[in-house]
């Protein structure tokens, strides 16, 4: 007769045995099965301005490729940290995705202290969607043709730039611009662009960094008057805009840039999916040209070439700000 004890180790093991089976073949389950049901995708922003412009041209197409709806939400606030953490918190299968960018993963980390995440953990690599190359702008009333007028009314007279938020590329690029022309601007920060550009619009504010979606309806207008791109090359939209480059500030380039992101512990085939379906996504023809009609570059590629993509530019943008001597507390 077998000894009891011995009995009840081998009952021990065979259910320890089970239930790892179960607990290493769920994420596997949960991966054939996806998806089915909506998936949410989060953006940084409120509605209007590039991150909201590429989701939102996306998302229809980009359902279909995952065989399922794509719901865009927009959880503005705190240069994307809101949304960040909402996705970060979410459950990670894959049901809740987030257009992360160089506010979440580029600059913003370097402006917020004590965050309730963890951008390079809690939050892991889909794939690059796009980025828009960064241009200046001002108010058409502003009496400046050029970045030589724009820096001789900024040595007379105070003038202000606004911005998506704090930590935001386009607020960077201000600070980059007042450090590498020894001019001083008042930075006005917003939460997004499109709250940002209507009051450049408008006159309340004297000027703005931005990509070309949230500015290019306002130049059209009249209401905006574009002086430089922020870019090593012109912008296809605006082939007559010199870039700061040409004019002789080659450390004035800056993107803004988008990427989808899950919560870390995701299924590795879940994230794989995801990437497929984006990239199917980005190659169709008439949505490559409405994306690059609206300024933007395509950056279709793996999970683990956009990690390294935005991992270098964080590390950029650091060493832009020590130099820069610009503060992060504000």
């Amino acid at each position: 007769m077998i000894p009891s004890k011995y009995l009840l180790i081998g009952m021990f093991g065979l259910f320890s045995a089970l239930f790892g089976a179960a607990g290493f073949s769920q994420p596997a389950a949960l991966a054939s099965n996806y998806p089915d049901k909506p998936v949410r995708l989060i953006i940084t922003v409120p509605p209007g301005g590039a991150s909201d412009f590429v989701a939102r041209t996306l998302s229809e197409r980009f359902g279909k490729e995952l065989g399922t709806t794509i719901l865009v939400e927009n959880k503005a606030g705190a240069n994307g940290t809101i949304a960040s953490a909402l996705v970060a918190r979410a459950a990670p299968d894959g049901y809740t995705l987030l257009q992360s960018g160089i506010s979440t993963h580029g600059i913003g980390p370097y402006f917020y202290e004590n965050l309730p995440y963890a951008p390079f953990k809690d939050l892991v690599s889909i794939g690059a969607i796009a980025e828009f190359p960064i241009i200046l702008a001002v108010n058409s009333q502003l009496p400046v043709q050029s970045v030589k007028d724009l820096i001789a009314l900024a040595k007379s007279k105070q003038l202000s730039f606004a911005s998506a938020g704090t930590g935001s590329a386009p607020q960077l690029s201000g600070e980059l611009f007042k450090t590498e022309t020894s001019v001083n601007l008042v930075h006005v920060p917003y939460k997004g662009s499109a709250p940002a550009v209507v009051d450049v619009a408008s006159g309340q504010v004297d000027m703005m960094f931005d990509g070309i979606p949230a500015l290019l309806p306002h130049i059209k207008s009249g209401k905006l008057r574009p002086i430089a791109a922020v870019s090593v090359k012109r912008n296809s939209q605006l082939p007559e805009l010199p870039t700061f480059t040409e004019l002789g500030y080659p450390s004035m380039v800056a993107s803004v840039w988008y990427g989808l992101m899950a919560p870390a512990g995701t299924p590795q085939a879940i994230i794989d999916k995801v990437n497929a379906a984006m990239n199917k996504t980005l190659a169709v023809p008439e949505l490559q040209k409405k994306l690059e009609d609206g300024g933007a570059i395509v950056m279709p590629g793996t999970p683990a070439e956009f990690e390294a993509f935005y991992r270098k530019d964080y590390a950029r943008w650091g060493e832009v700000i020590k130099k820069a001597g610009i503060s992060t507390k504000e």
